[in-house]
Order: C-alpha cells, then sequence, then structure tokens
C-alpha cells in the first residue's frame, strides 16, 4: 500500500497538468490537420499530430495512474512525455537547420547580388 502512495505522489503533478496536456495535445492535432491543407505543410503535418497523440496518452495514463497507483501506468506517462520531448527536440533541432541554411543562402544570394552592381 506504501508504493501505491510513493506513486501517486510522483505521477501528482502529471496528473494536475492533464488539462493543459491534453488542451495541448487537441490543439497540435488541430494544427496538423491545418498544416495537411497546404502543398508544402503535409510533408510535416504528421509530426504535430504524432506528438499530439503521444502527448494525450500521457495525459490519458497520468490519470490511470494517480487514480490506481499503478506502476506500469506511471512508467507509461513518463515514458510518452519523454517521447513527446523527443519529437519536438528533433523538430527544433531541424527547423534551426532549416533556418541556419536559409540565412547562408540568403546571404550569399544578397552578396552576389551586390557584387553585381
Amino acid at each position: 500500500m506504501e508504493q501505491q502512495e510513493l506513486l501517486k505522489d510522483v505521477i501528482e503533478p502529471i496528473y494536475r497538468a492533464k488539462f493543459w496536456m491534453q488542451l495541448t495535445g487537441v490543439m497540435l492535432i488541430i494544427s496538423g490537420i491545418l498544416s495537411a491543407i497546404s502543398i508544402v505543410g503535409i510533408i510535416v503535418a504528421w509530426i504535430p499530430v504524432w506528438a499530439g497523440i503521444v502527448l494525450m496518452q500521457s495525459a490519458k495514463a497520468a490519470n490511470k495512474a494517480f487514480q490506481s497507483g499503478d506502476a506500469r501506468e506511471t512508467k507509461f506517462a513518463l515514458e510518452k512525455i519523454k517521447t513527446h520531448f523527443t519529437i519536438f527536440g528533433v523538430l527544433i533541432l531541424i527547423y534551426l537547420a532549416i533556418f541556419v541554411g536559409a540565412m547562408l543562402f540568403g546571404a550569399i544570394g544578397f552578396g552576389s547580388m551586390m557584387m553585381s552592381y
């Protein structure tokens, strides 16, 4: 019985954030669907949808873990949060690489344009 109380204490902060996790998950799914409408957006639309689904799974597991004190549900909730942040970490690195590449391309293009004058 003591282990269940400890697990409830561990999962409580995530349990209390479950509304915001669910809201963010829904908004990510909606933004992914809206991104899929455009030609360019369809390439990356699956990423926010995936992140939203993972976040909602984590919120659901956190609720179950808090209600039952189940160690497996606690671990599942924490693993899903880890997956969510991994998705966004990789996505941010990709966006930064694209941004730096675009800045370099723009600087080279602007420099060559200025050289022609």
